[in-house]
């Protein structure tokens, strides 16, 4: 959301990046490898954030505006 103060090609990238499961898999990944129990128990909560946005249907963003999402518009 705080690539959104800036513009909205920055913010949509930005929200993109943090909300595919890329990231959030390889955190959690990261967390079993060094088997550390905070890394894992916030790598659950980005993935299950990510899959209630689905769920609620707000997907990955457009640069045009906030509300316009890859499944609907918000």
């Amino acid at each position: 959301m705080v690539g959104y103060l800036f513009n909205h090609m920055m913010g949509s990238w930005i929200y993109n990046i943090f909300h595919t499961d890329l990231f959030s898999f390889a955190f959690l990944l990261l967390a079993i490898v060094l088997v550390n129990q905070t890394l894992l128990a916030i790598a659950l909560i980005w993935s299950a954030h990510i899959g209630l946005d689905r769920l609620l249907g707000f997907g990955l963003k457009y640069p045009t505006e906030f509300k316009d999402t890859h499944l609907n518009r918000v």
